[in-house]
C-alpha cells in the first residue's frame, strides 16, 4: 500500500520548450561569432613568447618549458581580449569597410554587451593567471594590455607611432617569454624582433594605402602617411631584419653556445620570407590583411616550417 503516491510527471510546457530552443539558437549564433572575434588563428603571433626558451636551449627542461607554455596561453587570451576591445572601439568604422563589415560585432551577430562582458572576464583571467608566473611576467602581460588600450584610444591615430606600438607588443611577448623561462634576454633576439615586427607593421600600412581612398575612410591615420617614406621604411626594416639575423648566425659567441658553425644555413629562409611578404603586400591588394594572408600562403608556410626544422636541428642536434 502506497501512503504517499508520487504525482505523475508533467511534460514540459510548450512555453518552456520554446524558450529552451530560443536559448540554443542564440548560443549557436553568438558563440561562433565570439570565437571569430577572438581571432584564434592570430595566436600564431604569440609564438614569439617561445623564442627565448628555444634559443636558450631550454626546450627540453620541464620547469622552464611549462612556465613558458603557460605564458604563451595567457598571451593568447590577452591578444583575444585586445581583438574584442578593438572591434568594440572600431565597430562604426568596420561597418563602412567592404570586408570588415562582416565581422561578428559590426554585422550584429554578437551583441556589444556580450562582447564587453567576455572581454572583461578574459582580462581578469589573464591578469590573475600571470600573477602566478611572477611579477615580471605579470608586468609584461599587464603592459601589453595597457599598451593596447592606449593604442585603441589614441596611439593608432598617430602615423608611425601606431606601428611602433604594435612592435612594442611583440617585444613584450619576448620579454614575457624570458621572464617565464628564467633566461636572460639577448640583444640579438630583441633587435631582430623589433625589426621584424616593424617591417610587418609597415607592410600592413603600405597594403592599406594601395587599396585607395576606401581604406583611408576606414583607418584615418593612413591620410597622414607618406607613401614614399613608408616604402623606404618598409624595405629598410626588411633588409635590416635579414642582415641582423645573418650577423647573429655568424657571431662567434653564438657559434660556441650552440656548438655549430652552420647556423648560417638557416639564413635563406628569413630572406625568402621577407621577399614573399613584400610580394603579398604589393601584388595582392584585394586581401584584407597581408599578415593574415601569409598564414594561408603555402610557399610562406613551407618556408617557415623548413626554417623551424633547420634551426631546431642545428641548435639541438647538430
Amino acid at each position: 500500500m502506497v501512503l504517499f503516491p508520487r504525482p505523475p510527471l508533467q511534460p514540459p510546457s510548450k512555453s518552456a520548450h520554446v524558450a529552451r530552443e530560443a536559448v540554443l539558437r542564440y548560443a549557436r549564433r553568438v558563440i561562433p561569432g565570439l570565437l571569430r572575434t577572438m581571432r584564434p588563428h592570430q595566436w600564431v603571433k604569440n609564438l614569439f613568447v617561445l623564442a627565448p626558451l628555444i634559443f636558450a636551449k631550454e626546450l627540453g627542461t620541464l620547469g622552464p618549458a611549462l612556465r613558458t607554455a603557460a605564458a604563451f596561453g595567457l598571451f593568447c587570451l590577452a591578444s583575444s581580449t585586445v581583438y574584442i576591445l578593438n572591434d568594440l572601439a572600431d565597430i562604426e568604422a568596420d561597418r563602412a569597410h567592404p570586408v570588415k563589415r562582416n565581422r561578428p560585432l559590426a554585422s550584429g551577430q554578437v551583441p556589444t554587451g556580450v562582447a564587453r562582458g567576455v572581454g572583461l572576464a578574459l582580462a581578469a583571467l589573464v591578469l590573475t593567471g600571470s600573477a602566478f608566473l611572477g611579477s615580471w611576467v605579470f608586468a609584461s602581460i599587464g603592459g601589453y594590455l595597457a599598451l593596447n588600450l592606449a593604442y585603441t584610444f589614441g596611439l593608432k591615430r598617430v602615423a608611425y607611432v601606431d606601428v611602433l606600438s604594435i612592435t612594442a607588443g611583440f617585444e613584450l611577448r619576448v620579454l614575457a617569454g624570458t621572464f617565464a623561462a628564467h633566461v636572460p634576454p639577448t640583444l640579438y633576439l630583441l633587435v631582430v624582433t623589433f625589426l621584424l615586427a616593424t617591417f610587418l607593421g609597415f607592410g600592413k600600412r603600405m597594403h592599406e594605402l594601395v587599396q585607395g581612398e576606401g581604406a583611408s575612410k576606414q583607418r584615418a591615420v593612413l591620410a597622414r602617411y607618406d607613401r614614399r617614406t613608408l616604402l623606404t621604411l618598409l624595405y629598410t626594416t626588411g633588409l635590416a631584419t635579414v642582415g641582423t639575423y645573418v650577423v647573429y648566425t655568424l657571431d662567434p659567441s653564438n657559434r660556441v653556445a650552440f656548438g655549430t658553425d652552420y647556423l648560417l644555413l638557416s639564413a635563406p629562409m628569413p630572406l625568402f620570407g621577407v621577399l614573399r611578404f613584400l610580394h603579398l603586400v604589393r601584388r595582392h591588394p584585394e586581401v584584407e590583411s597581408p599578415t593574415e594572408e601569409m598564414l594561408k600562403d603555402k610557399p610562406f608556410l613551407a618556408n617557415l616550417a623548413l626554417w623551424v626544422v633547420v634551426v631546431l636541428g642545428l641548435i639541438y642536434w647538430a
